[in-house]
């Protein structure tokens, strides 16, 4: 393993930490949104179809992708409500001959190798993390203030715009029309 990869990995936790510290929400929301945004990528470079799923190690930084399949029975599958799917499921019939015990509703997943983030990836990846990380944070500032709802709070105004006073509330922003 080089110390090159290792450096990647601690950057990861590192800017995951920096973000989860200056939007006030959880470390592992960041690290949430970093595999969702690494599922995208993964499943625009395999293919829409595949159920790829990404893991982010909260203490290694190491990146993991894997595509997973699940056993399904083909006598069960009614093929107007659930069609079989190639790219996400195997047959119970097949599973059995590598898995003896395999039984419907298994899941089995294969290792992929880490994708090289293009131009496109790498802006898709970031804006799937910015909208999260938005959505978390505005989850954390409306628990913050949806039981003060007629209390009367101090704030610094920001801005005016468009008959709308910006109030900088401390860890949110406020809006008076």
């Amino acid at each position: 393993m080089s110390t090159g990869i290792s450096a990647n990995r601690m950057e990861i936790l590192q800017i995951a930490d920096a973000v989860a510290r200056e939007k006030s929400i959880d470390k592992e929301i960041v690290i949430q949104a970093m595999e969702h945004a690494l599922q995208k990528a993964a499943r625009s470079r395999y293919g829409a179809e595949h159920d790829i799923r990404a893991t982010i190690d909260q203490k290694t930084g190491e990146m993991e992708l894997k595509r997973v399949m699940t056993v399904v029975d083909d006598s069960i599958l009614d093929p107007e409500t659930r069609p079989f799917n190639p790219s996400t499921d195997i047959m119970l019939d097949i599973a059995r001959k590598t898995d003896p015990e395999a039984v419907v509703g298994k899941e089995y997943s294969e290792g992929l190798p880490p994708i090289e983030f293009g131009r496109v990836a790498a802006q898709t990846a970031k804006q799937v993390i910015n909208h999260e990380v938005r959505e978390a944070e505005r989850e954390r500032q409306f628990s913050e203030y949806k039981d003060r709802i007629g209390e009367i709070i101090n704030g610094v105004v920001k801005r005016v715009e468009f008959y709308n006073v910006i109030v900088d509330l401390g860890r949110a922003e406020g809006v008076i029309s």
